[in-house]
C-alpha cells in the first residue's frame, strides 16, 4: 500500500504565507533558494534519515500557485514514479509534470485524477 508522504501549500505570495503558517502554527521553515522552494517542517525529523520521528506525520513545502498546480497537493510514495504513472493513465487520470528528478533526494511528479484534482508523487532514490 502506498502512503501520503508530504504535502505541498500553494502561494500567491511566499512571503506572506511564510508568516502565515510560522506565526500560526510554530511550523520551521526553511527555504531551499536553488530550487525555489521551501521546506515545512511540521514535525522534528531523524537527522540521518531526514523521515520523522513521530509515526504517521508528514512535513511538506510551500509551491507556487499555477495554472497546472492550483490548489494544495497530497504527495504520494511509490516505488516506480514511471509505473504510477501508467497506471494513472490506465484509469483515467492524466500526467500534469512527468517524472523529475531530485539530485541526492529521488524524483517527483504530479497527476491529475478522475475528479481533476493535482496530486504528487515520490519516489525515493
Amino acid at each position: 500500500m502506498d502512503k501520503v508522504v508530504h504535502f505541498e501549500i500553494t502561494y500567491d505570495d511566499v512571503e506572506r504565507a511564510k508568516e502565515f503558517y510560522r506565526s500560526a502554527f510554530e511550523w520551521d521553515l526553511q527555504t531551499v533558494p536553488d530550487m525555489n522552494y521551501t521546506v515545512i517542517m511540521t514535525t522534528p525529523v531523524d537527522e540521518t534519515t531526514r523521515l520523522p520521528q513521530e509515526p504517521g506525520a508528514i512535513n511538506g513545502g510551500f509551491t507556487e500557485r499555477s495554472s497546472d498546480v492550483p490548489a494544495p497537493v497530497i504527495t504520494i510514495q511509490v516505488d516506480s514514479i514511471d509505473d504510477a504513472l501508467k497506471k494513472i493513465e490506465a484509469g483515467g487520470g492524466s500526467v500534469v509534470t512527468p517524472r523529475t528528478a531530485i539530485p541526492d533526494m529521488g524524483a517527483f511528479a504530479y497527476f491529475k485524477d478522475t475528479e481533476n484534482n493535482v496530486m504528487g508523487l515520490w519516489e525515493t532514490m
